[in-house]
């Protein structure tokens, strides 16, 4: 058993990742990213995005809003990106469901959870509650054409549609641990 520390330094991490719910394994880890604490609380409501213009895109809990390319979760708050790669390493990781297993990241972007053999999927270690997606205005759509209704997103599934952006959706997982 390898030895793991705590997440990021005394809590849980979250990571956006994309990919095939029922693979074990793949690539596309480079388009993978990392909340080093959890984003929701540090969102802001639809409601209050026009006053983001005001402030030049500075939230209130400090980090900028990117209307180009900007984040929603599940309760339709805008989020601060992840960080983007995520580090290569071998990492614990959770849904917070049934499964617990090592979510290994190489440096040429390939991804394998378990060991090799191990039927562990991505869905497993996906926490279905909390849904993300990125949005980009392609070339009109911002947050104000997002429809409020549209959330809360029903835990597994899809983030809505925004008149205007492009959508990619993220599964996100707990990080609980790293190895050392």
């Amino acid at each position: 058993r390898e030895e793991v520390s705590a997440g990021g330094g005394g809590g849980i991490q979250f990571v956006a990742a994309t990919g095939d719910p029922e693979a074990s394994s793949g690539t596309g880890a480079a388009d993978w990213g990392l909340w080093p604490v959890d984003p929701g609380p540090r969102g802001v409501t639809l409601r209050e995005s026009p006053g983001l213009a005001k402030s030049g895109g500075r939230t209130p809990a400090g980090w900028t809003f990117d209307r180009d390319d900007w984040w929603l979760e599940e309760h339709g708050l805008i989020m601060e990106p992840p960080s983007f790669p995520m580090a290569p390493g071998k990492y614990l990781v959770t849904g917070g469901r049934k499964v617990t297993t090592s979510l290994t990241i190489r440096d040429d972007g390939s991804w394998l959870l378990g060991d090799i053999g191990d039927d562990v999927k991505l869905f497993d270690v996906t926490h279905l509650p909390c849904r993300a997606a990125r949005y980009r205005p392609a070339p009109d759509g911002s947050p104000e054409t997002a429809n409020p209704r549209d959330f809360p997103v029903t835990p597994g599934a899809v983030m809505p549609e925004v008149k205007g952006c492009s959508k990619k959706d993220y599964a996100v997982l707990f990080v609980i641990g790293k190895a050392a």
